[in-house]
């Protein structure tokens, strides 16, 4: 526990010295944050409360149905979506429970997913952190090293005088060896835009098939005429739906029996996941404007003048391109 309450703490902490851009950081650092957040909400609903409360059958205990139907996934039908609620079925996807007469036609839907999702949330986290991670490894603390806390100031003038000489010593001596440093660290962000792009079609396989247009389904749902209406959210996380157990009759004949179960979880689910749709499109796109900033940064060097010249106002033009021009991309 003190381990995971270090990880976290480290996770939070902020360094004066940056090594990395803001947009990097709302990957491996605020998505991180946030996943592990959720991770927790979820947890505690799932292994605390109840996540599932099913209408109790004739013989079954309460516990017994609750917990066979959690384990056992719920069902829902997709043909009763289109049914009107109230008049035809009492709630969107619950219908007669009837086997179809055509089986290459698939009449119930099972949702398996919702058990896992406070460990695919933690997964997720993971995944986000390793591009930071990693990128951590490689860095090895030299930028840390090289500004030999001149960032602070407090430093007699004499201590300040020798610093800054041997930080232009080694920047002369070494001009031209950092190329590797610049491309792992260009490598790290093309991870994280990749790894934004993997997961959103890893949950559309964990959700199966239903993510990838999740938020899209939302908004037009949301300016719909509301005798139209059909929550895109129910489909991925039904609040209601039935489970069917079967046991041995008195007389030892097989018997099944309906529930119908409530699903209290995926109210909270279905919040995380509508806010994460919308996040990481977020993500993907920033991190796609930062990719093609990088590419202009490597095939055109007056870029560079004009980014060193934003990020350095009080510096001649002229300084800057003969650093430029001496100095390798890396530098």
């Amino acid at each position: 526990m003190l381990d995971i309450i270090r990880s976290v703490k480290s996770l939070l902490k902020t360094s004066r010295i940056q090594i990395d851009s803001n947009v990097f950081r709302l990957h491996c650092t605020i998505t991180v944050i946030l996943l592990l957040s959720f991770t927790v909400v979820v947890s505690m609903k799932q292994f605390v409360g109840e996540p599932i409360d099913c209408i109790r059958s004739r013989g079954v205990p309460q516990s017994v149905i609750n917990t066979y139907c959690w384990i056992h996934t719920t069902f829902t039908m997709p043909s009763a979506y289109d049914k009107k609620v109230g008049k035809e079925i009492p709630y969107p996807g619950v219908d007669i429970g009837y086997f179809p007469d055509d089986s290459h036609t698939p009449k119930f839907k099972y949702h398996k997913y919702y058990q896992w999702v406070c460990f695919m949330l933690f997964f997720q986290a993971a995944l986000f952190y390793f591009p930071k991670w990693l990128w951590k490894l490689w860095e090895g603390g030299r930028i840390q090293a090289l500004v030999m806390d001149l960032d602070i100031g407090l430093c007699a003038e004499t201590e300040k005088k020798q610093k800054k000489k041997l930080l232009v010593d080694y920047l002369t001596s070494s001009s031209g060896q950092h190329d590797w440093y610049a491309v792992r660290y260009f490598f790290c962000e093309v991870l994280a835009f990749v790894n934004v792009i993997g997961q959103m079609f890893l949950m559309n396989r964990f959700f199966d098939g239903e993510f990838l247009t999740y938020g899209l389904d939302v908004i037009k749902f949301s300016e719909m005429e509301q005798s139209e209406r059909l929550d895109p959210m129910i489909r991925v996380f039904p609040r209601i739906a039935k489970c069917r157990i079967f046991k041995f009759g008195p007389s030892g004949n097989l018997e099944s029996d309906d529930a119908l179960c409530l699903l209290p979880l995926n109210v909270i689910n279905e919040k995380i996941y509508i806010f994460l749709w919308f996040w990481f499109i977020l993500l993907a796109f920033l991190t796609g404007i930062v990719l093609i900033f990088r590419i202009g940064i490597i095939v055109c060097p007056p870029v560079r003048v004009y980014l060193l010249n934003f990020r350095f106002r009080i510096i001649c033009i002229e300084h800057l391109q003969t650093v430029i021009k001496r100095g390798s991309l890396g530098d």
